[in-house]
């Protein structure tokens, strides 16, 4: 199956067909026949599937017809961070380029003057984090009511984040006409009940189980001392098969320490965490593309939605409180069909942790060497134990109790690419069909 099955202009799959691609994605032929439609759509993909080009694609051809007014975006697309906010934006020039659609990205940590300037000559597609669209919004910079398509991207790291009450807010500023698409890698009660809330009978499109990983993520679990993790990581870091890595720590002061290691010992490594302002961040992001330098140390700011080509490691230095993020840290190699490897360094007390990943995966993780830890006797006569340190507040506020995930089979993550499943929440459609759509189901 090509691009050009799925419906898409003349001028759209030039610009593809010049950025490489051959193929869609069965998230790319799941949804993008429904979005051109004018379907609200779920999609429900794990990260890596080429889930932004699947909104992005069918928006540009939409968007293609009409023209913009001052102050007044005809579509908004919702992200939950800077970083992927400025990556979707990238995806819009890159595959838009032969349209002529005016864009602009409002997100945090830089100047509101240009954005506002942006917005004052008219956007067709106007991308933005929650709390700068809600602050120029209250400073009466930009009205939503002619707002066409709305995507809410990463819904459930929205969730995560505490923006649910802002989504909601900003739903009811907008036109009940529009088309509205929610992606996701995950799909909790909270998100269902938005879907259900401002979705008009949704199209749901799922090509995986909800928390999988990606097939061609090779995963190893390296079971270490707490005072051996730094000793284990460099040894990984020298291995043979070692090309560059994104290395995720929970805590900021963890991703900085860590860092400022590794350069001691003569790694190319850059870091990116909450604190850091925009400019450096992007600046680090860059450098790792680049190939600059070969190792990203990172807090979960970077865990969704940043696409570098050929990472071959990710490495869980922390095991990660949330048993959702694992599966969208590894998502950050195994990307556009190569094959990745991710490693996780565990504890004794991270096994509680461990136990909720592999039950929310239903994928029993492969145990490696490294440093073993010591029996409970053996423990007790070494060093005495530090005073607990205080955790840091996470990266995401609120924080959330773990969820305990509803048992699921067991099923090794190693299966074979799942057939897209295409479903209406509501009724079938029952209007026309064009030739197109009966690619859709696989």
């Amino acid at each position: 199956m090509s691009f050009a099955d799925l419906g898409l202009s003349d001028e759209l799959l030039r610009a593809v067909g010049e950025s490489g691609y051959d193929e869609p994605t069965p998230i790319q032929r799941a949804a993008v026949p429904s979005v051109l439609m004018g379907k609200d759509l779920i999609g429900i993909a794990q990260t890596g599937t080429g889930k932004t080009a699947a909104f992005v694609l069918p928006m540009i051809d939409i968007l293609g017809h009409g023209r913009s007014r001052a102050l007044m975006p005809r579509s908004l697309i919702l992200e939950p961070t800077r970083e992927l906010a400025q990556q979707v934006s990238e995806n819009f020039k890159k595959y838009g380029k032969y349209h002529r659609l005016s864009m602009a990205l409002l997100i945090g940590g830089v100047q509101m003057g240009d954005q506002v300037k942006a917005l004052e000559k008219g956007v067709d597609v106007l991308i933005a984090t929650a709390g700068r669209l809600m602050d120029l919004f209250g400073r009466g910079k930009i009205m939503l009511n002619r707002c066409e398509l709305l995507v809410i991207d990463e819904a459930d790291r929205m969730l995560d984040m505490g923006f649910i009450p802002d989504i909601e807010e900003i739903c009811s500023k907008l036109p009940k006409s529009r088309q509205t698409l929610l992606f996701s890698a995950t799909m909790p009660p909270p998100i269902q009940k938005l879907a259900a809330k401002f979705l008009n009978d949704p199209k749901r499109v799922e090509v995986a189980r909800p928390a999988t990983a990606n097939v061609n993520i090779e995963q190893r679990l390296i079971e270490v001392r707490a005072d051996k993790k730094r000793d284990v990581l460099k040894d990984l870091l020298h291995a043979e098969e070692f090309r560059n890595a994104i290395i995720f720590c929970n805590r900021k002061t963890t991703v900085r320490e860590l860092a400022t290691s590794l350069k001691r010992s003569r790694f190319a490594v850059g870091q990116i965490q909450g604190d850091m302002d925009q400019a450096d961040r992007i600046a680090e992001f860059d450098r790792f593309k680049s190939g600059e330098i070969s190792i990203l140390v990172a807090s979960d700011v970077a865990a969704r939605g940043l696409d570098v080509k050929g990472v071959s490691h990710v490495i869980n230095f922390d095991v990660p409180w949330q048993p959702d993020d694992y599966i969208h840290r590894i998502g950050r190699t195994g990307r556009a069909g190569a094959k990745g490897i991710a490693i996780m360094l565990a504890t004794r007390e991270d096994r509680e942790a461990v136990e909720r990943i592999e039950k929310l995966t239903g994928f029993k993780i492969a145990r490696g060497g490294g440093a073993p830890e010591a029996e409970p006797e053996q423990a007790a006569e070494a060093a005495p134990r530090s005073a607990p340190e205080k955790r840091e507040k996470r990266e995401r506020s609120p924080r959330r109790e773990p969820r305990t995930a509803k048992p699921e089979p067991k099923a090794s993550a190693q299966v074979p690419e799942a057939t897209p499943v295409i479903e209406d929440m509501a009724e079938e459609w029952n209007g026309p069909l064009p030739s197109f759509l009966s690619h859709s189901a696989g």
